[in-house]
């Protein structure tokens, strides 16, 4: 079968990136034939046979006014024809879009369905109901879902996009177009990684028939665990930021002295992390220096204060026998039995999450049973997920046939 992964950024950016790359390096491993499409930069390491892609733009660095064709982050001309010159060479059986919006913007929609092509959508962000793509106001540090309901004129009134207006009001011009012009319902399917996104997106106004429910995978395959023979510490890693509640996890762990923190990542509140005795930040992490750190760790931490859709880090930490206390906001709830792979809490708490820690911190026996059922869970295995999207893949084009 013949895929072409429709992505924004073709180089290790974020989930989406990690993502389509795993993804597309399965699927290639087991026959498959797999291109790509996105923006032009240097960094890129997945492409097309024709070298086509669109000028590289960054909508979020800078302001908007160093552009002198803002519109263009709407519709964009130049990547429905660059596009086009990819599914004419490569005659794709199946086309999948990822993070399109802003840079490569809906109109390459239009192009693969004159094509009459399958056309799938994987919803890493609730873009398709909210303009900033978050339901997040930053400078408020709330959630928000105001504009799922098509009132989108709060996105510029609350100025949730970098907290320009400029960028907030063509976010969304940009709603009110696509959505008027039912572009997305032409989705033939789209893949959700949580019940709660896929409930946003039918509150939204697309039909539960596009829909189907698919957790993340993890590609990691571990069976036994011989990690936590050192110093006990909990771990958080991922972005270091006010949305991920970063700040609350900060006073529990001050007011915990006795336990060692690890932080590894980075973003705007990495600053505050220095000067507290029990907290260890080690900066960003990959590969096997962070699987180390997740494996040893007694239990990592996801304290999330926004709407996470499916955290990989959460699904990367139960594949490596590591227990998760995460926040019961957004899909987080659906990735952790509790008490049995982790512990959840309520968002924003301090007093749950303080008391969650010192529980799952002091109890071995909680530690070690929950080990066992971590390591136990394989419904998040790649192959199992490419084998049931190859079946969505190919009853689409039998249905399109």
């Amino acid at each position: 079968m013949k895929i072409l992964m429709v992505n924004k950024f073709l180089y290790p950016n974020g989930g989406s990136e990690t993502y389509i790359f795993k993804l597309g390096e399965y699927l290639t491993s087991v026959g498959h034939e797999v291109q790509y499409f996105g923006m032009e930069d240097e960094r890129n390491i997945v492409g097309n046979n024709v070298g086509s892609y669109t000028s590289n733009m960054d909508f979020h660095g800078g302001s908007i006014s160093k552009c002198i064709y803002p519109f263009k982050t709407i519709y964009s001309f130049e990547a429905r024809k660059k596009i086009r010159k990819v599914l004419d060479d490569f005659k794709p059986d199946v086309v999948h879009l990822n993070n399109i919006n802003f840079q490569l913007t809906p109109s390459v929609i239009y192009e693969v369905k004159k094509k009459r092509i399958p056309l799938f959508q994987t919803v890493h962000d609730p873009q398709v109901v909210c303009p900033n793509h978050r339901l997040y106001i930053e400078k408020k540090e709330i959630v928000c879902d105001k504009c799922i309901s098509g009132r989108y004129m709060n996105c510029m009134k609350n100025k949730c996009l970098d907290n320009s207006i400029m960028k907030s009001f063509i976010a969304m011009v940009e709603s009110y177009i696509y959505h008027t012009l039912k572009t997305y319902n032409k989705i033939d399917k789209y893949i959700c990684p949580s019940k709660f996104m896929a409930g946003k997106l039918i509150e939204g106004g697309i039909n539960s028939s596009q829909i189907d429910v698919m957790h993340n995978f993890s590609d990691k395959v571990v069976t036994t665990c011989q990690h936590k023979a050192g110093e006990k510490y909990a771990l958080y890693f991922g972005r270091i930021s006010i949305e991920k509640g970063i700040k609350t996890l900060i006073q529990v762990c001050k007011e915990l002295p006795e336990i060692k923190f690890i932080f590894a990542g980075s973003g705007p509140l990495s600053d505050s992390l220095h000067g507290i005795k029990n907290i260890e930040y080690v900066g960003f992490k990959k590969g096997k220096e962070l699987r180390d750190l997740i494996e040893e760790a007694v239990f990592t931490v996801y304290p999330s204060e926004w709407y996470d859709n499916c955290p990989l880090s959460i699904i990367e930490s139960q594949a490596y026998g590591t227990p998760v206390i995460g926040a019961d906001i957004g899909g987080i709830p659906e990735l952790i039995i509790h008490n049995h792979t982790g512990l959840i809490f309520e968002s924003g708490n301090k007093l749950e999450l303080k008391k969650a820690i010192k529980r799952l911190y002091t109890d071995d026996d909680l530690e070690k049973q929950m080990i066992k059922e971590c390591l136990s869970q394989k419904n998040n295995s790649i192959d199992i997920y490419a084998d049931k999207l190859i079946c969505k893949y190919q009853r689409m084009m039998e249905a399109k046939a």
